[in-house]
């Protein structure tokens, strides 16, 4: 499956984005699916995950309470909510999948996308 974000853009402290990440390739359905991002100079760092029939999601601390990811299975879409955004969100958002649950780590999903920029302003 071939994974594809977009929705990345600059916005202000406070603002909400929402990013999107389309699959190729395969259904989505069969997947749990996930978002990573990095900062420039800091390891990459898990953000959200959602199980593969959605009725599970979990979360970075970091963005606990103000992140929400979703799926449509039907559009092949996975979707990252991004409100009250902080100047420490900055980073490139990278969209993951995987036929095991619960990862949390980058590089043992089998499925990476390229990442979309987003950039908060103070």
């Amino acid at each position: 499956v071939q994974l594809q974000a977009s929705g990345g853009g600059l916005v202000q402290a406070g603002d909400s984005l929402r990013v999107s990440c389309t699959a190729s390739g395969r259904t989505i359905a069969s997947y749990n699916m996930g978002w990573f991002r990095q900062a420039p100079g800091k390891e990459r760092e898990f953000v959200a995950g959602i199980d593969r029939n959605g009725d599970g999601t979990y979360y970075g601390d970091s963005v606990k309470g103000r992140f929400t990811i979703s799926r449509d299975n039907a559009k092949n879409t996975v979707y990252l909510q991004m409100n009250n955004l902080r100047p420490e969100d900055t980073a490139v958002y990278y969209c993951v999948a995987s036929e095991y649950p619960r990862i949390k780590t980058f590089y043992a999903y089998p499925y990476r996308g390229q990442g979309t920029q987003v950039t908060v302003s103070s």
